[in-house]
């Protein structure tokens, strides 16, 4: 839906299934229950998550002809995919293979490229398009500095392959594309520093040869390519939860020239060490599920940051852990700022839609994503359609300017 210059949605992912039968009657049937709960009777815009099988399904031509009628009769448009859960991610064990197939593999570069020309299809004129996508790999898959070199050089190969497609999509049919890279804890890049050296360090110098020998055009016309189609998608759950400050990482983003391509509105988890842990410790292992990475990020009281790979891991070192707070990639829904004895960062999405609201440049798509619904504690689970429109309501006033 659009507020403003923003285009808001929710990220279907929240919702379980794989192949694209489930997930179009998901949509079908949720879509207008949660307009209905919200009053809103413009173009609803979707966030789409397309699993590599029901990337496979929707692209025949008669699954997208029915998708299209049907988005049609619906007043329902997309504008954003997310592209990074390749396979199954529900009711399954995820946890690191969330990155599998990671970039140096032909399979995402193929899947992401299919998922592009399906959205092609969908996206509306005037309106630029978004997938968002795994952070290169998870850092803990390579041994050693050798491996890590070879799993980027491969990625930026793949990435050429992406960006060419995508000019090519442009000159073609006028729609632009753009690919968001989604930093997360323990992914290649976890942080904006990171963002900035792939593309200082991997895109440009290496990824800049590899475009204009494939592409034959000049060097600067493909750094150019590069930086319109290569975006960040800066989720604020993970951004909030290696401790940076909304402004602060714009602005860096900014002057390295990296444009945002899409904001995912989430919250972590927040705890204070400061009690008795193991009171804490008990209540926390209600969080501590099999299904999700949920990677812990700890500060101390001088500021240096202690990471752990996930919460099970984390709370064996809880006793002697010498943070002050933890920071738990848990997402929770956007709309309570406590959740039974912990705290949330919903306040960081507070500092991010008013950024917004006095630098709408930035970018304008927006997109809630909180998939653990079926994860959280049973106390803390609402009826999905609610929930999903308890997080829409909260955030659509936030974005409003007075």
């Amino acid at each position: 839906m659009q507020i403003e210059t923003f285009h808001l949605s929710y990220c279907s992912n929240i919702h379980p299934g794989e192949s694209w039968k489930a997930t179009f009657e998901n949509l079908r049937m949720y879509i207008p229950q949660i307009r209905k709960n919200l009053e809103f009777e413009g173009p609803f815009g979707i966030g789409l998550r397309l699993s590599h099988e029901a990337s496979l399904e929707l692209e025949k031509e008669d699954q997208l002809s029915e998708f299209k009628a049907w988005l049609n009769l619906a007043n329902a448009y997309v504008f954003t995919l997310n592209g990074f859960p390749y396979a199954d991610f529900h009711r399954t064990v995820v946890k690191d293979q969330v990155h599998a197939p990671d970039w140096s593999m032909a399979e995402r570069r193929e899947y992401t490229i299919r998922s592009f020309r399906i959205l092609t299809q969908l996206l509306p004129e005037g309106v630029d398009g978004g997938i968002s996508t795994s952070p290169i790999s998870y850092r803990h898959w390579q041994k050693n500095e050798a491996d890590r070199q070879q799993v980027l050089q491969a990625a930026t190969e793949n990435l050429m392959e992406v960006v060419a497609d995508l000019a090519q999509i442009e000159s073609d049919s006028g729609k632009f594309l753009h690919l968001d890279i989604e930093p997360e804890p323990d992914g290649i890049l976890e942080n904006s520093d990171e963002m900035i050296w792939l593309f200082q360090e991997w895109l440009i110098p290496i990824g800049v040869k590899i475009l204009s020998a494939k592409m034959k055009i000049s060097d600067s016309q493909a750094e150019k390519l590069i930086y319109r189609h290569v975006q960040v998608c800066y989720d604020v759950c993970h951004f909030a939860i290696v401790y940076e400050k909304p402004s602060e990482t714009f602005a860096k983003f900014k002057k390295a020239g990296i444009r945002v391509g899409k904001i995912q509105l989430s919250a972590a988890l927040k705890v204070n060490l400061n009690q008795d842990r193991g009171l804490l410790r008990s209540k926390l292992l209600a969080f501590a599920e099999s299904t999700y990475l949920h990677q812990v990020v700890g500060r101390k009281s001088d500021g240096e940051i202690a990471s752990y790979a996930d919460l099970p891991n984390a709370l064996d070192y809880l006793q002697s852990a010498h943070e002050e707070e933890w920071r738990i990639h848990f997402h929770v829904p956007v709309y309570n700022s406590k959740y039974e004895d912990f705290e949330s960062t919903n306040a960081v999405i507070s500092e991010v839609l008013e950024f917004l609201k006095n630098h709408p440049e930035t970018c304008n798509h927006l997109e809630v994503e909180t998939y653990t619904w079926e994860v959280l504690p049973p106390s803390e689970r609402l009826p999905l359609a609610e929930t999903i429109s308890r997080e829409l309501a909260w955030v659509i006033p936030q974005l409003k300017r007075l």
